[in-house]
């Protein structure tokens, strides 16, 4: 039993003031809490007053936990000016942040006294918090310390680990996740636009915008029909673009991004790797060298970052006449390198290292090694699937300009889905047969995809309260 503004109250020990006040319809203002994300009480918005045994004090309700006899006020009239204080100051550093300007309304103030350095971010910590222990990416975190403390990418340069799911953004009470330039949350608005500014066709619920769907074997080399190879190599050859940036396989079955410009480049990197690789940094690399027509190869999460940096009109202005065609791969999940290796040492003897081949087709997960195939489940395989690609429900880059995969198509052939004239064009540069598509195969998979998202997303939204 404890006592909130007078109320005696029921509540269960392992709950804080926070949310036994909620319970009994009690509001505290807090810009820093998600049920959801471990409490810090960065923000100090949610303060409290609290009496135990005769004596006072200032406590954050969102971590201090309920007692036995405590009597707690949330509005006195000192928790009201120093609230008061908190959104000034607030104010005063982030003017423009209608969330800011809404609450201080709410406790009188409209214009600070003062004026601090403009800084959108309020150092609640959410977005850090969101992308560590509910995404399980930790692609940024605070740097720094005092007056100078942030939140950014490690070294505050182009993220490497950022999948592009926009978690950080719902959940940033102010806009400065959106104004930073080395993340890249695309917000289902940003995708959005994307599809009506840059793609056309006509939209499918579940395939996105497309103007052409067809399965293809190419003529030459490469997995699943090899339409990826086929294509770029062609388009080098052919001078339709400068480079590709690829995923290029590596020892202990890990891989990396990799610039190409000529054939033996292309040749190198075929084969499908099913491992997450960040593709940011070497695309500006390859820009910063004087390449401006490239082709990005990647899965939808790498697809994502870039069309970010496109969004928010970074690459026009670091790199103005740049033309940058994006062919998306097909992608339900990927997996961590070391995990799967031990597991399929432990499954079936064998090192992965020593793998010609491996494939994902109709649910099964295939590895050849010389004359051998070695098969499992891809659901025997959840344990080492990449952290955070449960927050992905993309499965067939529907922002890219061509999107390819062996889902939907028969054994030998790719499918390829036309979104842009811009794809329309590299692809035009290739040599291929064509064949039929079964849409059935590749709507079912998006839609479980999708679905699987969203039900990860609807505990973030659910929480937060706006």
């Amino acid at each position: 039993m404890l006592r909130i503004d007078g109320r005696d109250l029921e509540a269960d020990d392992d709950k804080t003031l926070l949310e036994a006040a909620k319970d009994a319809g009690i509001i505290i203002p807090t810009l820093c809490h998600h049920p959801a994300l471990t409490p810090i009480g960065a923000c100090r918005l949610c303060s409290v007053e609290i009496e135990r045994n005769g004596r006072k004090k200032v406590v954050t309700s969102c971590n201090y936990p309920v007692e036995e006899g405590l009597v707690v006020e949330t509005s006195s009239p000192d928790i009201f000016s120093l609230r008061s204080m908190i959104l000034e100051l607030l104010l005063a550093r982030s003017l423009g942040e209608a969330r800011i300007a809404a609450l201080a309304k709410e406790y009188g103030v409209s214009t600070p006294r003062f004026k601090l350095a403009d800084e959108s971010c309020i150092l609640c910590g959410l977005c850090t918090r969101v992308c560590q222990e509910l995404v399980g990416v930790s692609a940024m975190s605070p740097i720094l310390r005092g007056v100078e403390r942030a939140v950014d990418a490690p070294y505050r340069d182009f993220s490497e680990d950022c999948m592009a799911c926009g978690a950080c953004a719902l959940v940033c009470p102010t806009t400065a996740i959106n104004k930073m330039k080395n993340i890249y949350p695309l917000t289902s608005d940003e995708a959005m636009e994307v599809e009506g500014s840059l793609l056309q066709g006509d939209a499918d619920e579940e395939i996105g915008v497309y103007s052409e769907i067809f399965g293809s074997r190419a003529h030459g080399e490469g997995q699943d029909g090899g339409a990826v190879t086929s294509i770029l190599a062609s388009a080098i050859e052919g001078g339709a673009i400068d480079a590709a940036i690829v995923v290029m396989p590596e020892d202990e079955y890990r891989a990396s991004a990799s610039m190409v410009d000529d054939l033996d480049g292309v040749m190198a990197s075929a084969g499908t790797k099913y491992v997450r690789v960040p593709l940011v940094p070497k695309l500006l690399e390859a820009l910063g060298s004087g390449k401006r027509r490239i082709a990005v190869v990647g899965t939808p999460c790498a697809i994502r970052s870039v069309r970010k940096l496109q969004a928010g009109g970074y690459l026009r202005e670091a790199f103005p006449g740049a033309e940058i065609v994006l062919v998306g791969l097909f992608c339900f999940e990927s997996f961590d390198p070391a995990r799967l290796k031990r597991h399929m040492r432990d499954l079936f003897s064998i090192d992965l290292d020593e793998a010609q081949r491996v494939q994902i087709s109709r649910g099964r997960f295939s590895i050849f090694i010389g004359d051998e195939e070695y098969s499992c489940r891809i659901s025997d395989l959840e344990d080492d699937v990449r952290e955070g690609c449960e927050y992905c429900g993309d499965f067939v880059s529907r922002l890219a300009d061509l999107s390819i995969g062996s889902v939907g198509s028969p054994e030998g052939y790719s499918t390829v889905i036309v979104r842009s004239d811009r794809g329309r064009r590299l692809l035009s540069t290739a040599k291929f047969s064509r064949g039929e598509v079964d849409l059935g195969d590749i709507s079912k998979l998006c839609a479980i995809k999708r679905r699987r998202a969203e039900k990860r997303f609807a505990l973030i939204i659910d929480g937060l309260g706006r």
